[in-house]
């Protein structure tokens, strides 16, 4: 049986300890318990959750667990000294981390996430990466593995992240069965966005949403920076250095982003070839609309079209 244990801490979020019931319900779809489940933190004893519920919990032991969660806060705050060195103590014993949330600021504090590809909840991505440079963060993914560690965004997250754990452990028709008895899907892939930037990219600068509006109802044409910044009648210098500081990213980013996004809606409904949404979407051909998802998803179209059928297939035969 393996030995799991989900650290929290003082003011730690309380919808992250969702991920002991997917071990939970991963237990009960198995032919015998595959996880026993503790709940630890520095000192033991009732910790109390940033909505003001308590959890008891036992210290933590930092060569006793095959695998360790951290519990993430809905605001980052210093690790105390002591649970730092616990986690550092516990990288040679544990078999894998995981970090849920803004747990990736605590690991990345343990020195754990140096060099490894990471994400977190999206609104703490880039104060992640300015806080910790040596981190590879990856601003939008459901989760992500590197190696022995993994990490998740936030909030429901937690419970596509366990479920990974679990199939990993011990195979897709257990996560699948846990995921049934939690009444989710079958997890969310880790390359899936957080949020839609065709609903969320917008801009308190008049000039520069006339430019995004634009570029939405123009995907199929090319959207160079003198396009858009003549859309918002701007020189285009100006109209890249207003649309950074207004958005939070570079014009050609975001217009990838968008045009991917768009394309990943045509592939999932499955009505037009890959050829045609290509073109549909201003993607030259296939193969950059390929890159591109893969930059942005983290998977391939294809993949993204075949998880689209198992789903509906799901829905069809559950109905």
């Amino acid at each position: 049986m393996k030995r799991v244990g989900l650290v929290v801490f003082p003011g730690f979020q309380i919808l992250d300890l969702a991920a002991a019931a997917v071990f939970e319900m991963a237990n009960r779809a198995s032919s015998a318990p595959a996880y026993e489940l503790e709940f630890v933190s520095e000192s033991g004893g009732a910790i109390r959750s940033s909505i003001g519920a308590s959890i008891d919990t036992i210290v933590f032991d930092p060569h006793g667990y095959d695998t360790l969660l951290i519990a993430g806060a809905s605001t980052p705050q210093a690790s105390s000294p002591g649970l730092l060195r616990l986690i550092e103590q516990s990288m040679a014993s544990t078999r894998r981390m995981a970090a849920i949330c803004t747990g990736a600021f605590v690991l990345a504090e343990a020195g754990v996430l140096d060099g490894r590809r990471v994400t977190t909840h999206w609104l703490r991505t880039q104060e992640l990466q300015q806080r910790f440079p040596t981190v590879r963060v990856e601003e939008d993914r459901i989760f992500v593995r590197d190696g022995a560690v993994w990490s998740s965004a936030g909030m429901t997250a937690c419970i596509d992240l366990t479920l990974a754990l679990v199939e990993d452990d011990l195979g897709a028709d257990i996560s699948r069965m846990a995921a049934r008895k939690l009444v989710v899907h079958h997890r969310r892939a880790g390359g899936q966005s957080q949020f839609s930037m065709l609903g969320e990219l917008e801009s308190q600068s008049n000039r520069i949403q006339v430019a995004l509006t634009y570029a939405k109802n123009h995907l199929h044409q090319a959207l160079s920076v003198e396009s858009l910044a003549h859309a918002a009648n701007m020189s285009p210098r100006h109209f890249s250095r207003e649309f950074r500081h207004s958005t939070g990213q570079s014009p050609a980013r975001a217009i990838e982003r968008l045009r991917a996004e768009t394309a990943r809606r045509l592939v999932e409904a499955d009505n037009l070839p890959i050829e045609r949404i290509a073109s549909k979407t201003g993607f030259s051909d296939p193969e950059r609309m390929r890159r591109a998802f893969l930059r942005v998803f983290g998977e391939p179209p294809q993949a993204l079209k075949r998880a689209a059928r198992a789903r509906r297939h799901a829905e069809v035969a559950a109905s």
